[in-house]
Order: C-alpha cells, then structure tokens, then sequence
C-alpha cells in the first residue's frame, strides 16, 4: 500500500483505480478511497466524513461492514479558497469501451473509432457528464487535466485498458465547450501536455486546448441531395469545381474570417451565378498557422474554429447541398506538424510517425510522415475519412501530396532513404494504406468521389483495386497543367515552336481518370496570378486568358479553378487578405467572369462536352498539325447527342475563311466565342448558322469554312 500511495500521489501510478473508488477489505468491511490535491477536507457526502491518509492527498473512508455506496458523491473544501465542491466520483464508473471495439481498433479496422475514442457528453447510470478516451501506448500515466481540475494532472488519471494501448475515464458534471487536454508520463518519466487527436472541437488559435464538443444540434435538410448522390455517376456527369481558401475568399469589413453560416450566404448563391457543380475546400481540419493554409494538420477531427463550431459547418454544406452544390475537402494524410501540443511524439516516442527518420520526415517541409504500417495509425487516417463524410455529408475528398506517400526516396538524397522489404523504392504500406482508404469510401458511400494530387507517373492512379490500382476516383492532371502553362506563357510568335506541348496530353488523356486544375498551387510563390502570367498587352492578356480556360473546358477531364482566377485577379493570392473583388467593377475583369460561368454552363449542358471524359470514344483531332498557324481543332462526342466542334486560334491573327472537316449536319452554330464583346472581345466571329459545305476536308466528307477570332476560341454546334 505504502509504494501504490507513493506512486498515486506522485502521479506515477499506471492504474489509479487499484486504489481510488469503492473495495472490499478482506476483513468483511469497506473501503473508499479518493485523491484530492487541492482539499484541505473531504466527505463522503450523505454519509461522513473521509480521513486524510498522513502525509498525502489521499482521504480515506472505513466501513466495518459493506455496502454498495452506487455512483457516490464527494464534498470537499477548496484549500486555498475555503469553498465547498460537490462531484460525484469517477472512480465509481465501470470501463465504458467494449473489448470488441478495442479489438477492431487494434486491427485497423474501426471505421467509427470516434465514436468512442476523443471525448463525448454521455450519461452514464443516469449521471452526466464527459466520457474520455485516448490511445497512448507505452506509457506509465495518462490524466484528463482542464480548467475543472486546475490542469493537475493527479486529479483525473486514467483507466489503462490492458495492451490496447486505450485509457479512458468518466468524469460527471462536465458540458460541451470545456477544455481539456491530456496529460502524459512517459517511459523516461517526461510529464507532456497533449491535445486531443480525435478532439472533434478545439481552441481558436492560438490555443490549442481540446473542447468538449457540444452534441449534434444541425437538423440536415438535404435529403434530396443525399438520395441523388447514390446515383451519381461522376464518370459521365460534369464536374465543375470552384476551389476556395474559406479564410480569403472574403473578409467582414473589419478584416475577420467570415464564419460557415455567413459563407454559407454569400459563397453558395456566387458560386451557382458562375455555374459550378462542386466547391472544393483547403483544408479546414484545425491548424494553428494560417500562412499554412490548413496544410499543416493538428486537429484531423476537429472543423477549425476560425470559421466557427461544427455546427456551422453542416449548415454550410447543408445550404450548398440545397442550392445543387456539392463538397469537396483537401484532406491531408502524408503529413502533419511537429507542433509539440499535438500528434508529434505523443507519447515522448514516435507514435503516428514512423520512429526512423528516414521514414519517419519529410526533410523539405519540416514535417513528419505517418506509419502507414501501424494498425492504430491507419485506422486514425480511415476513420478520419469517414468521419467527415459521414459527419459533415461531404460529396468527396482531394488527397494532398499523394506523389510524396508512394516512394520512400520522394525528395530525399542518396542514403537518406530505406528501401521496402523487396530492395525497392515504393512505399509498400502507404499504398495499402491507399488501396484500404478507397474501398472504405467507394463501398460506405456510393457516389462519394476520391481524388489524388499526384505529380509522378504511378500507374493506374484512378483504376479500382480489383484489378491492380490504387483505387481513387480521379487524378490531378499535371502534366496537362504544366504543359498547357508552358504554352500559354510563350509569346504567340514562338508558339509555333511548342505546338507539341498541347498536343502531347491526347498521348495519354485517358490512361487515368483526369481532373484538369488550375489550383492555389500555381498562383502562389512568385508563380504570378492567372492574368499576369499571359503575355503581351493588357487586351492581349485578357484574349489569353478567355482562350486558355477555353481549352481547359474543351480539353476532356473534369474542371478546377482557384478563386479570384475566375475574374483575372492580377496579384498572387495571399492568405492575409480577401481576393480583389474590386476588380469586378472594371468591364473586362467582369467580362472573364461572365466567359466563365457561360463556359461552365456549356460545359454542362452540353453532354458532348463532359459525358465521355475519361473514354478515347469522345475525342478526335480534326487537325492537331496545324503549328504554323498555331491554330488546334478536335470533336467532342456525347451519346445520342450532338457534338461539339472545338477551334483554339493561339495567335493575335484572325483567321479567315479557314477550313474545318466536320461530322455530317446541315448547318453548324457559334455557342460560345471566347472574342465576343459580352466578355471584353473583339467580337470577331461566326454570327448565326455556318453551313455545311460538300468539300472533303482532313478525312471529312464535308467541311466549313469559318473566321477564327484572334486569341480566341470557338465551340461549334450542329444543327
């Protein structure tokens, strides 16, 4: 008894309810214990007062004969105030995490892990309060510390469940919104301080204590929205996806973050004007540094509190599900902080990350990696998914950095790398890891999409696993991305000479399930804005520029944006402020605008646009030869329904009377002109019908003559 006491009061001792709560003496009576730092006196209240064991923090109470005292309540005096205190015990609760979800838990398996990991307001035995879980192996002690307990962490110690690694304990009388952290002993004896990983509410920065989450209040009004996403079929439908940083999209007129109720009404509206199908989010789970964006992960399951609670993020999904939006977060499984309050070295060893470095870090960002191969750890990363599909009724999830999870050697030099268990270079768990992460998603949410950020030439990205892939349902197009910027930024006099980079992506356009993006990425960094990457004068940039997004919507693949391109934002974004909307008020800016919300509309409306996007069956080049006139020309088919005849003129040059080879109409009509005066043109064009002539043209048996407008785009339909 002596040793326990000493470790108890010490706050070493591994399992405090060896001592602490109700016993039975050998003699036939009984004993209850409590440890109370701070009372200067303690009752056992309806029954008597509690005696201090000399020299300690811990009262004792002796009875001769014994009884079932139920869940008792403590009454005690504040030493240094003199106030009275009631609580009722904690040590009189029974284990509240059942065996099987341990089980799971530990093999990887528990798709609802927050369900009883984190902490929760429960009622137990008719007694309310907080239910706390945390996984921490290893260790010696584990207390729930907060400002209910002066943050000493004697107060509250843990129940160790065996070796899963879990420590729980129920604590009566706590609510939503109070904060709490973790308070760990390590193996060498280190006292560390850790927020919740499976927290679900914390701090606004730049705290970093663990909130209480408040029970689910949001009644979901999306039903309709839900019920048609079962039916979803992405591969054929268009995707149209406006990305946006919710911390600058815009401001309040003091310069503070908008919360998701007031996105909610102000975002949801401009973002059907322009005509999109999906907002895609940066990420949102908490972090404490806005310059990073979101990027720099702390809380994996808490929304951050920059923009609000929980709550008001379901209603922010919720009024973009209504309005016929869908969801997209940035999720970030490759990576995360070495933030001493969070994931990094929880326990004072590696846990989350992998222990050897050369694993374990990403050397250029400063962060660490995951171990993938850690039940626990995977479970973390696939729980998360779930949780926030589920929880938040998200649509789907853009996994960042994929590219930087698949190879151990990702940026590393020579010898600061270890090859997998073949001699090789891949990353052997990340991909299961990978694999396992798409086919929990695919199979729990039908219509639910996944895609990665992948920069290398991995294959079978967006193929199922079945037959060898890694399973997402799309994949970033960078090499369209970066070839298409390469071009775009030459002057149109050497564009001649690069006529391959636009042509090259038909090469492989459909070895994967392609998003085309134009993402943060690229306007950041001293990469230049959108507009300012275009060359030659004001009106030269601005026909670029129409002419550019032109080709993204023409070229198959699904379409992303970043805020502030859609109206030619001349600064590089900037995480400190909101986008320029000012510039909306000058014609041509408003013009880039109009262009793209009318592109998204036909882009949707027209089937031949976004129906086979990811099939070989819905493109062919009318003439991709052309690079002397630096002019392209390709068709766009649909299923029984009519296609759409695309020209790219990448010269300031109009061109007249030029000859397209056509599929069989009786007439074609100009649907969209990038050079039209309603965007900031020229108006050089096609007005009304073209008519088929009987000429054979490029393996055509008839063909058009037409006027390409100079930097400009036209998409043609037949009649």
């Amino acid at each position: 008894m002596h040793e326990a006491l000493k470790r108890l009061q010490s706050g070493s001792h591994h399992d405090p309810f060896e001592l602490l709560g109700y016993h039975e003496t050998e003699s036939g009576g009984a004993l209850i214990r409590a440890l109370l730092p701070h009372a200067e006196q303690v009752e056992l209240d309806g029954i008597g007062e509690m005696e201090r064991v000399e020299g300690s923090d811990l009262f004792e109470l002796h009875s001769d004969t014994r009884f079932a005292p139920g869940h008792y309540t403590l009454k005690w005096q504040d030493k240094a105030a003199g106030s009275w205190h009631k609580t009722v015990s904690p040590y009189s609760f029974e284990p509240q995490i059942g065996e099987l979800d341990m089980h799971w838990f530990g093999e990887g398996n528990h798709h609802h892990v927050w369900h009883f990991l984190g902490s929760r307001i429960t009622t137990v035995d008719a007694v309310e309060g907080v239910q706390f879980a945390v996984w921490a192996p290893g260790v010696t002690r584990v207390s729930v510390v907060g400002d209910f307990n002066a943050w000493d962490g004697r107060r509250h110690p843990m129940r160790c469940r065996g070796g899963s690694g879990i420590w729980e304990l129920f604590i009566p009388g706590l609510a939503a919104g109070d904060a709490y952290k973790y308070e760990i002993l390590s193996q060498r004896n280190d006292v560390i301080v850790k927020a919740d990983p499976y927290g679900r509410h914390m701090s606004n920065r730049p705290e970093t204590t663990s909130l209480v989450p408040a029970e689910v209040s949001h009644e979901w009004q999306d039903q309709e929205w839900m019920s048609k996403r079962k039916l979803f079929d992405w591969q054929q439908a268009p995707m149209a996806i406006y990305e946006m940083h919710p911390g600058s999209w815009q401001r309040g007129e003091d310069g503070t973050f908008l919360n998701w109720r007031e996105l909610a009404a102000r975002l949801v509206p401009y973002v059907v004007e322009l005509g999109y199908t999906h907002i895609e989010l940066l990420p949102v789970s908490e972090h404490p540094l806005d310059a990073s964006w979101g990027y720099q992960v702390s809380g994996y399951y808490a929304p951050s509190a920059r923009f609000g609670t929980p709550d008001d993020f379901r209603f922010f999904i919720d009024a973009a599900h209504q309005a016929g939006i869908g969801i997209l977060l940035d999720w970030v499984p490759a990576h995360f902080p070495k933030d001493d309050f969070a994931l990094a070295r929880f326990t004072g060893e590696p846990v989350y990350e992998h222990a050897d470095p050369r694993r374990g870090e990403h050397r250029d960002w400063g962060t660490l990696i995951f171990d993938y191969g850690r039940n626990e750890v995977r479970n973390f990363l696939i729980a998360n998914a779930v949780y926030w599909i589920e929880e938040f009724h998200l649509d789907g999830l853009r996994v960042d950095a994929v590219a930087s999870m698949l190879y151990h050697d990702y940026s590393r030099e020579e010898g600061d790398w270890l090859p997998n268990v073949h001699g090789g270079r891949e990353n052997l768990e990340a991909i299961h890891f990978l694999q396992e992460l798409n086919r929990v998603v695919h199979s729990r949410f039908p219509g639910a999409v996944t895609i990665a950020e992948e920069s290398t030439s991995w294959p079978m990205v967006s193929r199922p696993v079945e037959l060898g892939g890694l399973g997402f349902s799309m994949k970033w197009n960078m090499g369209w991305m970066n070839d298409s910027l390469s071009y775009i930024e030459q002057d149109p006099v050497y564009r001649k000479f690069h006529h391959n980079l636009l042509t090259f992506s038909q090469l492989y356009a459909f070895t994967e399930n392609f998003v085309l993006p134009l993402s943060h990425d690229e306007v950041v960094h001293g990469k230049k804005s959108m507009i300012d990457k275009m060359p030659g004068d004001y009106w030269q940039k601005m026909a670029n520029l129409r002419l550019f997004y032109s080709w993204q919507y023409g070229h198959p693949g699904k379409k992303l944006l970043f805020m502030g391109s859609e109206f030619g934002q001349w600064h590089e974004w900037s995480e400190e402020g909101e986008i320029d909307w000012g510039l909306n008020e000058i014609e041509a800016h408003a013009g880039i605008r109009r262009m793209v919300g009318d592109l998204n509309r036909l882009y949707r409306g027209e089937p031949a646009m976004h129906q086979r996007d990811f099939t070989e069956d819905g493109f062919r080049w009318i003439d991709c030869h052309d690079s002397e006139q630096s002019v392209l020309s390709f068709i766009r088919y649909a299923h029984n329904a009519a296609p759409i005849i695309c020209v790219f003129n990448f010269t300031p040059v109009p061109r007249y009377d030029y000859r397209l080879g056509v599929p069989h109409a009786e007439s074609y009509h100009e649907v969209l002109n990038s050079d039209s005066n309603h965007y900031g043109g020229t108006n050089t064009g096609n007005g009304g019908d073209i008519q088929v002539q009987e000429i054979t043209w490029m393996g055509f048996e008839q063909s058009i003559s037409v006027t390409l407008p100079p930097l400009g785009a036209l998409f043609l339909r037949g009649a």
